[in-house]
Protein backbone atom coordinates (compact mmCIF):
# COMPACT_ATOMS: atom_id res chain seq x y z
CA UNK A 1 0.00 0.00 0.00
CA UNK A 2 2.49 2.71 1.11
CA UNK A 3 5.70 0.92 2.07
CA UNK A 4 7.82 1.85 -0.95
CA UNK A 5 6.54 5.40 -1.19
CA UNK A 6 7.24 6.21 2.47
CA UNK A 7 10.74 4.81 2.20
CA UNK A 8 11.42 6.59 -1.11
CA UNK A 9 10.19 9.92 0.26
CA UNK A 10 12.34 9.58 3.35
CA UNK A 11 15.36 8.60 1.24
CA UNK A 12 14.80 11.50 -1.17
CA UNK A 13 15.08 13.86 1.81
CA UNK A 14 18.12 11.90 3.04
CA UNK A 15 16.42 11.27 6.37
CA UNK A 16 16.79 8.41 8.80
CA UNK A 17 13.79 6.56 10.18
CA UNK A 18 14.68 7.95 13.61
CA UNK A 19 14.03 11.49 12.38
CA UNK A 20 10.58 10.65 11.02
CA UNK A 21 9.78 8.72 14.20
CA UNK A 22 10.73 11.78 16.21
CA UNK A 23 8.56 14.01 14.03
CA UNK A 24 5.61 11.74 14.87
CA UNK A 25 6.57 11.45 18.56
CA UNK A 26 6.97 7.72 18.12
CA UNK A 27 9.60 5.22 19.04
CA UNK A 28 11.98 4.20 16.27
CA UNK A 29 10.70 0.60 16.18
CA UNK A 30 7.07 1.74 15.88
CA UNK A 31 7.84 3.90 12.87
CA UNK A 32 9.87 1.04 11.33
CA UNK A 33 6.83 -1.21 11.70
CA UNK A 34 4.70 1.40 9.91
CA UNK A 35 7.20 2.00 7.12
CA UNK A 36 7.61 -1.74 6.53
CA UNK A 37 3.84 -2.29 6.78
CA UNK A 38 4.17 -4.69 9.68
CA UNK A 39 1.59 -2.41 11.30
CA UNK A 40 -0.77 -0.03 9.54
CA UNK A 41 0.09 3.61 10.01
CA UNK A 42 -2.78 5.49 11.66
CA UNK A 43 -4.34 8.17 9.48
CA UNK A 44 -3.22 10.99 11.80
CA UNK A 45 0.43 9.91 11.45
CA UNK A 46 0.05 9.36 7.71
CA UNK A 47 -1.36 12.88 7.40
CA UNK A 48 1.55 14.33 9.39
CA UNK A 49 4.11 12.53 7.23
CA UNK A 50 2.36 13.66 4.03
CA UNK A 51 2.28 17.26 5.24
CA UNK A 52 5.95 17.11 6.21
CA UNK A 53 7.01 15.79 2.80
CA UNK A 54 4.46 17.99 0.97
CA UNK A 55 2.75 15.08 -0.77
CA UNK A 56 -0.82 13.89 -1.06
CA UNK A 57 -2.24 10.96 0.86
CA UNK A 58 -3.32 9.59 -2.53
CA UNK A 59 0.32 9.54 -3.61
CA UNK A 60 1.61 7.80 -0.49
CA UNK A 61 -1.17 5.20 -0.60
CA UNK A 62 -0.29 4.51 -4.24
CA UNK A 63 -3.74 5.54 -5.44
CA UNK A 64 -2.19 7.78 -8.10
CA UNK A 65 1.07 9.42 -9.05
CA UNK A 66 0.11 13.03 -8.23
CA UNK A 67 2.46 14.09 -5.49
CA UNK A 68 0.56 17.27 -4.70
CA UNK A 69 -2.71 19.01 -5.43
CA UNK A 70 -3.56 22.67 -5.88
CA UNK A 71 -5.09 24.25 -2.74
CA UNK A 72 -4.08 21.30 -0.56
CA UNK A 73 -5.04 21.70 3.10
CA UNK A 74 -2.92 20.27 5.90
CA UNK A 75 -5.75 19.28 8.20
CA UNK A 76 -8.26 16.50 7.82
CA UNK A 77 -11.72 18.04 8.07
CA UNK A 78 -14.07 15.65 9.87
CA UNK A 79 -17.16 17.70 9.01
CA UNK A 80 -16.37 17.53 5.29
CA UNK A 81 -15.38 13.85 5.59
CA UNK A 82 -18.81 13.09 7.07
CA UNK A 83 -20.59 14.90 4.22
CA UNK A 84 -18.46 13.29 1.53
CA UNK A 85 -18.80 9.77 2.87
CA UNK A 86 -22.58 10.18 2.95
CA UNK A 87 -22.45 11.66 -0.55
CA UNK A 88 -20.44 8.66 -1.76
CA UNK A 89 -22.97 6.22 -0.32
CA UNK A 90 -25.83 8.16 -1.89
CA UNK A 91 -24.05 8.28 -5.27
CA UNK A 92 -23.62 4.50 -5.26
CA UNK A 93 -27.00 3.89 -3.61
CA UNK A 94 -25.41 2.11 -0.64
CA UNK A 95 -26.70 1.72 2.88
CA UNK A 96 -24.26 1.91 5.77
CA UNK A 97 -24.62 -1.85 6.07
CA UNK A 98 -23.77 -2.42 2.40
CA UNK A 99 -20.67 -0.20 2.58
CA UNK A 100 -19.63 -1.94 5.79
CA UNK A 101 -19.81 -5.30 4.01
CA UNK A 102 -17.76 -3.99 1.08
CA UNK A 103 -14.87 -2.97 3.36
CA UNK A 104 -15.46 -5.73 5.92
CA UNK A 105 -16.25 -3.66 9.00
CA UNK A 106 -19.18 -3.43 11.38
CA UNK A 107 -22.02 -1.14 10.36
CA UNK A 108 -21.38 0.78 13.59
CA UNK A 109 -17.91 1.68 12.24
CA UNK A 110 -19.46 3.35 9.19
CA UNK A 111 -21.97 5.05 11.48
CA UNK A 112 -19.11 6.37 13.65
CA UNK A 113 -17.37 7.73 10.55
CA UNK A 114 -20.56 9.41 9.37
CA UNK A 115 -21.17 10.99 12.76
CA UNK A 116 -17.61 12.30 12.87
CA UNK A 117 -16.71 10.25 15.93
CA UNK A 118 -13.70 8.76 14.15
CA UNK A 119 -11.71 9.64 11.06
CA UNK A 120 -11.78 6.84 8.50
CA UNK A 121 -9.00 4.40 9.43
CA UNK A 122 -6.17 4.01 6.94
CA UNK A 123 -6.97 0.48 5.67
CA UNK A 124 -10.67 1.28 5.23
CA UNK A 125 -9.91 4.60 3.58
CA UNK A 126 -7.67 2.76 1.13
CA UNK A 127 -10.35 0.15 0.39
CA UNK A 128 -13.06 2.76 -0.19
CA UNK A 129 -10.84 4.84 -2.45
CA UNK A 130 -9.66 1.86 -4.44
CA UNK A 131 -13.16 0.40 -4.88
CA UNK A 132 -14.90 3.66 -5.79
CA UNK A 133 -11.97 5.44 -7.51
CA UNK A 134 -12.27 8.40 -5.17
CA UNK A 135 -9.43 10.52 -3.84
CA UNK A 136 -8.52 9.96 -0.18
CA UNK A 137 -7.54 13.62 0.06
CA UNK A 138 -10.95 14.61 -1.30
CA UNK A 139 -12.81 12.23 1.01
CA UNK A 140 -10.91 13.60 4.03
CA UNK A 141 -11.62 17.22 3.08
CA UNK A 142 -8.00 18.07 2.28
CA UNK A 143 -8.83 19.02 -1.34
CA UNK A 144 -11.93 19.86 -3.33
CA UNK A 145 -10.50 18.65 -6.60
CA UNK A 146 -9.86 16.03 -7.82
CA UNK A 147 -12.79 14.03 -6.52
CA UNK A 148 -12.13 10.97 -8.62
CA UNK A 149 -8.81 9.26 -9.29
CA UNK A 150 -7.74 9.02 -12.91
CA UNK A 151 -4.90 6.53 -12.71
CA UNK A 152 -3.52 3.95 -10.29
Amino acid sequence: MYKNRLKNLRDSFDMKQKVVASLLNLGFSTYCEYENEYKIIPIKHLNTVCNFFHVSIDYVLGLNDSKTYHNYKDEINKKIMVERLKELRKEYNLTQNQLAKVINVATSTISDYERGINVIATPFLYQICKKYHISADYLLGKVNDPKYLKSY
